[in-house]
């Protein structure tokens, strides 16, 4: 489990086929072999640990429903550690499990704020509320507003120093958690009535 607080924003050294290589260096500090740690809001395993890089490998479902498939060398990715059970949750409950891609849509100065906008499919956007979270390439954010196919965020100015989110350009493709209480809700609601 994750918060959606960003630690650090790395950079891909490598990216292969079922093998992605970051360098970072905050969350180097007590991350060992076998730990979580959500990049783009995807939870992956450590395999291997150096000075300055962590490694990992990624299964064809991971780039099925993912943007990770896409990484370049020298491209950022959003990166937190896994929670510890002494850890504040500041965010909101992060699974690190994608369920879909959207597409940013648009980013729009707001004061000192960005109003981004992105696409996402059908399943998304009725498991998002206004005022409810969701978490972008595994930043925890909340849904400001929302129509049939997309959905708008506000970002504050702390998380575009933070994250990769306003490194993006419209058209570039976003990972997607929707907020697991409502698709619990949803789903007990469906059984209920099936």
């Amino acid at each position: 489990m994750f918060t959606g607080i960003i630690e650090e924003v790395g950079r891909v050294r490598e990216a292969g086929e079922g093998s992605l290589r970051i360098d970072c260096s905050v969350i180097l500090d007590r991350t060992n072999l076998g730990d979580s740690i959500a990049i783009n809001g995807v939870d992956l395993t450590v395999v291997h640990v150096d000075r300055e890089s962590l490694s990992f490998n990624c299964m064809p479902e991971t780039y099925r429903r993912s943007n990770l498939g896409q990484l370049q060398p020298g491209d950022p990715v959003n990166l937190e550690r896994s929670l510890l059970p002494t850890t504040r949750l500041s965010g909101h409950l992060v699974r690190g499990v994608v369920e879909a891609t959207g597409v940013l849509m648009s980013l729009t100065p707001e004061g000192d704020a960005i109003l981004a906008r992105y696409s996402a499919p059908p399943d998304i956007v009725r498991h998002s509320v206004v005022k409810g979270p969701i978490t972008i390439d595994g930043v925890s954010l909340t849904v400001i507003a929302k129509d049939a196919e997309s959905f708008t965020v506000s970002l504050v100015q702390y998380t575009q120093e933070h994250t990769n989110l306003t490194q993006k350009q419209p058209g570039d493709a976003i990972n997607l958690e929707s907020d697991i209480i409502a698709r619990y809700v949803d789903q007990l609601l469906a059984d209920r009535d099936g």
